[in-house]
């Protein structure tokens, strides 16, 4: 019988739990460690929605890149989130998982995942970390930064983000024409990077929940900003958990169904 526990042992192997950030809440969310698990469901946010689809679909664990509870709660409301995803998994044995910045940084995690999608080649960490828990040949880090495979227009590499990520807008800063050949990425909110993209030799960064003031200073620098917004850049980590533990299954010779939660939207509405 698969438990919970063998399932997130199977996602620290594909994102060890102990790369992620110190404020994260990555891993072991709501549940019991103990519970079968024969159905999971995939979704990128803990919402009221998910944790119903969950339940209608007799999945027996939710998986999430966004976790449950950023912060800690006072109280816990059945009526409102986090309470109420807390109740349907009590109710229903549900249990939840989230990998989140483990995933981000993770070799061949989502940042790398993103890069590849955009068509950015031989990609590095952009901004590289080495806590002691890592193998010094097992670098880890935020962001990546690489090349396109020929020299692209900012217009051009705007027009080809849209149509990879299927984004109706997104935000540029730069001038259109500038000359793009080397690309940083940072998936959700990459607004803490900036000072380490204007001190690379990368052309444009693309990420998510830019600031104003930020925006300026890329500005300042004749250099490029892509930012397609927090559920642009991290949507995708559906497909990409559902590829990682779909092999991992199979590899472990598990009997467990996975399926994606598709009805997830965007939270902004451009008007």
């Amino acid at each position: 019988m698969v438990r919970t526990k063998d399932i997130l042992e199977l996602l620290n192997i594909i994102a060890p739990f102990d790369i992620a950030e110190d404020w994260d809440n990555s891993g072991f969310q709501a549940g019991n460690l103990n519970w079968e698990v024969k159905k999971v469901m995939i979704g990128l946010d803990v919402s009221y929605g998910l944790m119903t689809a969950a339940k209608e679909g007799n999945c027996d664990l939710v998986l999430t890149h966004h976790p449950l509870m950023h912060r800690a709660e006072k109280f816990i409301n059945f009526n409102r989130m986090p309470g109420s995803a807390i109740e349907i998994a009590a109710r229903h044995r549900i249990s939840i998982i989230s990998v989140h910045t483990n995933l981000d940084k993770a070799n061949d995690g989502l940042n790398d995942y993103f890069a590849t999608k955009l068509g950015i080649k031989k990609t590095k960490i952009f901004l590289m970390e080495s806590p002691s828990s890592v193998p010094t040949d097992e670098m880890i880090g935020i962001g990546r930064i690489g090349y396109l495979k020929s020299k692209a227009s900012l217009k051009q590499v705007v027009h080809q983000v849209k149509k990879t990520l299927n984004l109706t807008h997104l935000r540029v800063t730069g001038d259109m024409d500038l000359p793009v050949t080397t690309i940083a990425v940072c998936t959700g909110s990459g607004g803490s990077l900036v000072d380490v993209f204007l001190r690379s030799n990368a052309d444009v960064y693309i990420t998510g929940d830019i600031k104003y003031h930020e925006a300026r200073r890329v500005e300042e620098y004749s250099k490029g900003l892509i930012d397609v917004g927090h559920f642009g850049s991290e949507h995708m980590a559906i497909d990409l958990l559902f590829d990682k533990l779909g092999r991992a299954i199979q590899k472990a010779g598990l009997n467990i169904q996975i399926e994606k939660f598709k009805k997830e939207k965007d939270p902004f509405i451009i008007v």
